[in-house]
Order: structure tokens, then sequence, then C-alpha cells
């Protein structure tokens, strides 16, 4: 055994690595992001055209349509996007909530407040403990909507900056938290419920009275946040951070100084402004005629709360920044706030022309249908194949994993795979409960978040990374990225395999089979 292990880290050492550094060299060899998604765009624009041309289509399992190819260089095409660029551009999710994040981040960061945590954080915790505790920190982002992209991904990288390790490891370890991770968590999040909703209407084609509650995969989800902190640690410590070695870019590294008396003080104050604006935002949801459930289902999970999550975000970072910045006087008055303010700004102006043109790209791509086309002709073709039991689970997960390297939304795909392959499964011998397709579902729906320019906050992540080197680019993030991807979806498929042959339930009333 011991032989099999080092032949295997010689095979890493050597081969895969090596192939790494061609994914890396390749992939920065291709123009800055921001062309390379215009050009992206243009490509959309122009195979939109041709796919057209030729009558590519499909039917809809969902209502039985005709979804064909629409042409962007049709007369409809053209006037759509010659009155859309700027509509695409201000609709893109993330762009809004970066600069709204930026607002409180700017104090926080601005006052001195973040400086101060990691120092304390690098000050106090095991270093054995810091991979794992960004990991963690990552999945349990997903409760906080977009906040892991925006606030934990930065965060990772200064953090192992600031303890001499490399920041593209410390980036890499919080992004596969925060999207690798998304199919898991040790709580149920907003992406449940729509899920399960989705996954209930596909059930009732076959049995009209099936219930698919929001919980349904819940034991799993929570057993596999465990799985991705482990199999995230080891990539980041035994792959990854090996493969970047030691970093030698220009920006600045934190000292990492005791505190001062004056500094905890600010620190404690700022707990409370925390503690504070926490009670605040509970108070608006818990009670049941709090103002922000909603007001005729009294529901928080869809709710003008959960709707306005990122408001909740900037509070939690302005006002505890506010008053550090207050008692350490970092902060004496209006002018002050408003200098940190601009220059946390004033950094994010390469992000917004790389999401001007992200945004077209991925909008083209929406419009013309396209993906919603190979979704759907995937979907079949793996129905046509012929598979069954564990091996169709396998191969449905790697058909979730490709499909979701072309549409973004979770939401989206399921709402295109669900009625088919829920059904499908539901009618084999023996027939699979709609939590199984479901759980595999989010494994594949997970796994290529790490390395698809289609995910939202892909043009973010190299912003990020750029802060270190401006040489990195989407060849640095991908080579980064792939470990994580590969390693992940082979651990977690064999978790799965291995939860269906004990037959444990996926959550409350999610068993593997219908009537089990």
């Amino acid at each position: 055994m011991k032989k099999i292990i080092q032949r295997i880290g010689r095979f890493f050492n050597k081969g895969f690595k090596k192939s790494l550094d061609y994914v890396e060299v390749i992939g920065n060899k291709l123009p800055h992001p921001a062309t390379l998604f215009a050009i992206l765009a243009l490509l959309v624009v122009l195979f939109s055209w041709i796919s057209s041309m030729i009558g590519t289509q499909a039917v809809h399992p969902v209502d039985g349509t005709v979804v064909q190819v629409k042409s962007l260089l049709s007369g409809d095409g053209i006037r759509w996007m010659y009155t859309n660029l700027i509509q695409n551009f201000l609709d893109f999710p993330p762009l809004g909530y970066v600069l709204v994040v930026m607002i409180g981040i700017g104090v926080a960061e601005g006052s001195g407040l973040f400086t101060t945590m990691i120092r304390s954080l690098v000050l106090s915790a095991p270093p054995k403990l810091i991979t794992g505790a960004i990991v963690l920190a990552g999945i349990l982002s997903h409760l906080a909507s977009e906040a892991g992209y925006v606030i934990l991904i930065p965060l990772g990288a200064m953090i192992f900056h600031a303890l001499g390790r490399h920041p593209m490891a410390g980036l890499a370890a919080a992004f596969v938290g925060v999207s690798g991770g998304f199919g898991a968590n040790l709580f149920i999040g907003s992406i449940d419920p729509v899920l399960a909703g989705i996954s209930q209407s596909a059930a009732q084609i076959i049995q009209p009275d099936i219930k698919v509650n929001p919980a349904v995969n819940y034991y799993f989800m929570f057993f596999s946040s465990f799985l991705i902190v482990v199999v995230g640690t080891w990539v980041t410590e035994k792959i990854v951070e090996p493969r970047l070695g030691k970093y030698e870019g220009t920006a600045e590294r934190l000292p990492i100084e005791r505190l001062t008396k004056l500094e905890k003080k600010g620190m404690r104050y700022a707990g409370l402004a925390v503690l504070f604006t926490l009670v605040l935002l509970a108070l608006s949801v818990i009670p049941e005629n709090g103002i922000l459930r909603d007001p005729e289902t009294g529901s928080v999970l869809h709710s003008p709360f959960m709707d306005g999550v990122i408001i909740g975000i900037l509070l939690i970072f302005f006002i505890p920044g506010l008053v550090y910045g207050i008692v350490v006087g970092t902060i004496k008055n209006d002018k002050d706030v408003a200098k940190h303010l601009g220059k946390s700004m004033s950094g994010m102006g390469g992000y917004i022309v790389l999401v001007f043109f992200a945004a077209q790209f991925v909008y083209f791509f929406n419009y013309s249908n396209l993906g919603i086309i190979l979704a759907i002709n995937g979907a079949a073709g793996l129905q046509n194949v012929g598979l069954t039991g564990i091996s169709l689970i396998v191969v449905f997960v790697l058909l979730s994993a490709l499909i979701n390297m072309f549409m973004g939304s979770a939401s989206a795909k399921w709402a295109i795979m669900a009625p088919v392959f829920i059904p499908m499964l539901m009618l084999i011998d023996p027939a699979y409960h709609p939590a199984l397709t479901q759980a595999a579902f989010r494994i594949g729906d997970s796994v290529t978040n790490l390395i698809t320019p289609m995910m939202s906050y892909f043009a973010l992540i190299v912003t990020f990374a750029q802060k270190y080197d401006e040489k990195y680019g989407i060849g640095t993030i991908i080579s980064s990225m792939l470990p994580y991807s590969i390693f992940l979806l082979i651990a977690w498929v064999g978790f799965l395999v291995l939860w269906m042959l004990l037959g444990l339930p996926l959550g409350p009333d999610g068993p593997i089979h219908i009537g089990g």
C-alpha cells in the first residue's frame, strides 16, 4: 500500500502538475479577460446565426413546445442587442452585489478593522486548521446569498498572504468552499426550496400526490460538507500550494504584530456593534410579525429579508467598521468615511470593464437559446443510452457537470433536467426517489462551478487574483481550480454511491427508493 501511495504521489508531482502548468500557460496566453469575453460574445452571435440557419431545435420536456435557436444576426436579434447592451450590464447580478458590499468593506478595511481581525486570527488560530476553516467558512457562506464570493474569497487570499503562504492558495481554498461546495451545507439555504419545488412538480408527472420538501437532501448535504472540507484542504495543501511555490509578487504583506491596547478596545466595541447589528436583523425576521418577513405568507426564505440580504451583509461590515474607526481614531469625521469608500471603489475599475463584456456573453447565450437546447439534447441523449442503477446515477452526475459548463443558473438547469430524469428514475426497477436524482444533480452542478467562465462571479475571481500579480489570468484560475474539480467529483460521487449502497435516507422524507 505504501508503494502504491508513493507511485500516486510521483504521478502528481510530475505528470499531473505538468499538465496543470500547460493549462495555465495556454490559458494565460489568451487575450485579456475582458477581450476574451467580448470574443466569446461575438462567437455566440455567430453560432446563433449558423444554428438558426440549419434549424437547430429541441422539444421542451415540460410543456412540449419546440425551442428554436434565436439568431442574434436577425432583425429581432440585432434590435435586441442594440437596446439591451446597457440593461445586460446593469442586470448582471454580481455587479450590484459587489459594488454595494464594497461600501461596507471599504469602511471596514479603511478603518483598519480587517487588518486587525486578520492579525488577531493569525496570532491565535492553529496554523493546521486555517485551510480547513476557510473551506468550511466558504460552505457556510451560502446562507448569506452571494456574500461568500465578494467577501470570503479575497479574505482567504489576504489570510494566506499574512501567514507567509501563497495568496492564490488561500483564494483557491475559499473558492472551493463557496462555489465547489455549493451542493453542500450545514443548514437549509435559499436554493433548497427552489430545487425542491421543481423536483416536486416533475415527480407529480408520475405520482400526483408525492411531496418533495426543501430538506429532502439535508442529511446528505450535511455530511457532504465535511467531505468538501477534507478534500478541499488536502488538495490545497498537497497539490495547489506546492505547485504555486513561494509567492514572489509585489503585493504588500500584512505585518503580523501583536495588537495594541487601543486595537483590542476597538475590536471589543466592533464585536458589540456586530452583535447589535445581528440582533437588529434578527428582530426583523424572527417575530411572526417581523417587518422583513413576507407580509402575506409570513415566510422567511421567500421574504424581503432574503431578497435584500446583501444589505444586511453591508450593515454587518459598515457599522462595526465605523465603530472601530471611531474608537481607534482612523475615522474622525464624515470626510474620512467618504475617503475610505472612494479608495475602495477606485480599485473596481478593471472589474467593471470586465463585467460589461462578461454580462454580454452570458445574456447573448441565454437569448439565443443555445444553452437550453444543449441541456435538453444532452438529457435526451443520456435517456437513450439505456443505463440503469448506480451506473446511470454516475453518468447523470457527469452530464450535470458538463451542462453546468454552459448554463450558470442551477434552478434553470434543474427546471429543464428534472422533468426528464425524475420521472425516468421513478419508472425504472427499483424506482429511485426524486431526492436521489436531485442530490446527484447538485453534485454535478457544483464541481464544475470552479472552472467554467459561465459562473457569474468568474470574472470577479480573476480580478481578485490580479491584485497579487497582474499576469494572473483565466489560465491561472482554471489550472489552480481544476484539481479541486477532479478530486471533488471522484470523492463526492464515491460518497453518493456508498450512501446508496448503505440505503441511507438523503433527508427527511428523502429515501433512496420510492417506498423505501
